[in-house]
């Protein structure tokens, strides 16, 4: 029986000390780490956490949106941890899988921040449609890095790694994903 923690912040930019801390009070055992979008369960170190989980184990996270940010997603990985006979344990919201009212208070929880979510990108796109019509928006600026086949070919012949290259050339990951992405779509011959 293993106390595990999943730690996940969206980009590189952003710091996951304030849930270590939080979660370092669970006498945890096995940490899993990663800074990745929580808009699907498509995360390495989420899957690797998943695997690894047995019964009688504990994951605990900082908040449920860490581990999710649909409701249906939620739901599926209460549904595998448990057909696991693992709990789970959500320390802002604190929240026990273990009992019938902690997994009523998960699935309420999680329809409400996906609600939230909905709602904020909803407003997003309304302000963006509305400084468009005044002439006011002009999206983001560009990212071009000239050389990118050379970082690339770095990349491939592992002399370096993404998170490194992304810190030297003062991007983020997902920035450096899709200009990769990009470029072996260029590469390729059609």
């Amino acid at each position: 029986m293993s106390n595990v923690a999943y730690v996940r912040v969206s980009t590189e930019e952003q710091n996951e000390a304030r849930q270590k801390e939080a979660l370092a009070a669970h006498n945890i055992d096995k940490w899993f780490e990663e800074k990745a979008s929580g808009k699907n369960t498509h995360r390495p170190a989420f899957q690797q956490m998943m695997d690894w989980v047995r019964e009688g184990d504990t994951v605990f996270i900082h908040d449920l949106s860490r581990i999710a940010r649909s409701t249906k997603d939620l739901l599926s990985i209460l549904d595998t941890l448990d057909s696991k006979g693992v709990r789970l344990v959500s320390n802002k919201e604190s929240i026990d899988t273990s009992t019938a009212t902690g997994k009523l208070i998960v699935t309420v929880i999680g329809a409400i921040n996906e609600f939230e979510r909905a709602n904020m990108l909803e407003r997003q796109r309304e302000g963006i449609a509305i400084a468009r019509r005044e002439g006011k928006y002009r999206g983001r600026k560009a990212v071009d890095i000239p050389d990118i086949g050379q970082h690339y070919a770095r990349y491939m012949a592992r002399q370096t790694s993404k998170a490194a290259l992304a810190r030297e050339l003062g991007i983020s990951r997902p920035t450096l994903d899709r200009l990769f992405s990009e470029y072996e779509n260029k590469s390729v011959p059609v």
